[in-house]
Order: structure tokens, then sequence, then C-alpha cells
């Protein structure tokens, strides 16, 4: 049993944790780098993305990290909600760099992503401060070489 006075670690804490864990393991598979932000206003993480020799490539991927134990998909299973902040969705939509958002499924170690930018007037995506994610956007070494395809294509 822990000591009364101390500060407990959350679940929360714990599966935030092992989301940056996910993503930057994806990352490294791919010769890519991974940095976390120690002060987080609306963006989490950034990949920077290199070529097949080695050479750092123009621009970066922002990335906003959510996670959670019990994921929110629609009735016919083709969706994955998730609210943010009005204040986020602002900041991102007008990034040059992609921002992508992945909601991390701690109970599946699973991660969905979605593009800001791409999809941000698409009213089938977001209905006021919700995000709905397909559910075929898994996050993996696929995903992230599209994205990162997706953002070389601003700098070529």
């Amino acid at each position: 049993m822990g000591k009364k006075n101390r500060k407990t670690r959350t679940r929360e804490h714990i599966i935030a944790d092992l989301s940056s864990n996910y993503v930057e393991k994806i990352a490294l598979r791919l010769g890519f780098s991974y940095e976390v932000i120690a002060k987080d206003y609306g963006i989490d993480s950034i990949i920077y993305t290199y070529d097949i020799y080695g050479g750092i490539e123009n621009g970066s991927i922002y990335v906003q990290l959510k996670a959670t134990d019990n994921l929110n998909v629609n009735a016919t299973g083709e969706f994955i909600s998730f609210t943010v902040e009005a204040a986020d969705l602002d900041y991102w939509s007008n990034e040059y760099d992609p921002v992508i958002l992945i909601i991390y499924d701690a109970k599946n170690d699973d991660a969905y992503w979605y593009h800001i930018q791409e999809n941000f007037e698409a009213k089938e995506y977001f209905k006021g401060q919700t995000v709905r994610i397909p559910v075929e956007n898994i996050f993996n070494e696929k995903a992230l070489l599209q994205l990162a395809i997706i953002k070389n294509t601003k700098y070529i």
C-alpha cells in the first residue's frame, strides 16, 4: 500500500505513456525520429522523417495523442468518435505541416489516426468538436509512410 501523502500514478498516466510508446516504436521502426514536447499546447510530439539514405526531410508530422480504455465506436462499427477542444481544432487546422490525432486503444494495444487538415471541412468527420475517425485508419508503419508522403509533397 502506498504512502497516504504521495501523488498517485493513475491509469490515465499509464495509458498516456503507452500511447506515446506505441507511436514512437512505429516511427523508430521506419528509421524516423520521435520527439516528445515537454510543454503541451495541443501537440504532444513531433515525428521527423528521413530519406532512404538517412537524410532528414523538410517538414515534420505533428502528433496529438489521446488514450482510452473505452473506445467510442458508433453503432455501425464504422467510426470512432472523440471530442476535442475547439481551440485545438482551430490551431491544428491552420498548421502547414500535417497534424494527426491518434486515439490509442489501451485495451487492445491499437491506435487509430486522423489527418486533421486533410479532412477539416468534411462534414461526415466533424460534428462540432467531435472527430469521427474511420475504423480502417489503423496507425501502423503503412499509415506513417502515407503521412510522410503527404508531408513531403508540400516540399517538392
